[in-house]
């Protein structure tokens, strides 16, 4: 085997590797848990939380007609005796989180 096949040769698996690792990162998704901590790490700035939840499948979203694979769940505080609730959206793929609605305040 010569110089030019070896070096071709690392050369085609080098590339293929990397496409794959692009195709599999692309297509992975962050784990719920991961996103709702990530979401209780924003909403905790603002004062303590009182409890969450997060839907464990993703589903899809459109948004200003764009599609997203999405999370879907809640937060509740506790601010000055006032129980306030959320509804967050997050993006699947990222975690970012693509809305957040204010649901009631008791």
């Amino acid at each position: 085997m010569n110089w030019k096949s070896f070096i071709v040769g690392a050369a085609v698996g080098i590339l293929s590797g990397y496409a794959t690792r692009e195709i599999i990162l692309k297509k992975s998704k962050v784990s719920p848990e991961k996103v709702l901590e990530n979401v209780k790490k924003q909403f905790t700035q603002t004062g303590p939380i009182t409890g969450s939840w997060i839907h464990m499948a993703a589903e899809p979203y459109e948004k200003h007609d764009i599609l997203y694979q999405v999370y879907k769940g809640g937060i509740s505080k506790n601010i000055d005796g006032v129980n306030e609730q959320y509804e967050f959206t997050a993006d699947a793929s990222t975690g970012t989180l693509i809305d957040v609605q204010r649901l009631s305040a008791s």
